[in-house]
């Protein structure tokens, strides 16, 4: 998995922007977790498409950004969470045992 680190807000203009010719996908990840550990262990095992973008948010470190996030595209927050962005809104999002790379691959079949 290659992510890409999201550390600051203005990051989520640009993720927007990129969703309009690229779907992006946001992981935010509690390191006090086990369930996002356990999240983040099945992303990383399994391959990735290659016409996405991956950030990964550490939600202790950068709350600020992860509040903002929520904020952005109209999610509530919970952890661990994905969000798929396509043309600059979240289209999809799961939570916790739901996150899996063959759900998100569904849903990039679906647009």
């Amino acid at each position: 998995m290659n992510w890409k680190d999201l550390t600051e807000e203005a990051q989520l203009t640009e993720i927007k922007e990129a969703s309009k010719t690229r779907p992006q996908v946001i992981f935010k990840h509690s390191t006090r977790c086990s369930i996002s550990a356990v999240a983040k262990s099945r992303l990383e095992r399994s391959t990735p498409p290659s016409d996405v973008d991956f950030y990964f948010l550490d939600l202790i470190r950068y709350r600020p950004v992860s509040n903002k996030t929520a904020e952005e595209f109209a999610v509530y927050h919970e952890s661990p969470q994905l969000l798929l962005i396509k043309n600059g809104e979240c289209v999809y999002d799961e939570s916790h045992s739901g996150i899996s790379m063959a759900d998100l691959e569904d849903q990039l079949g679906t647009f």
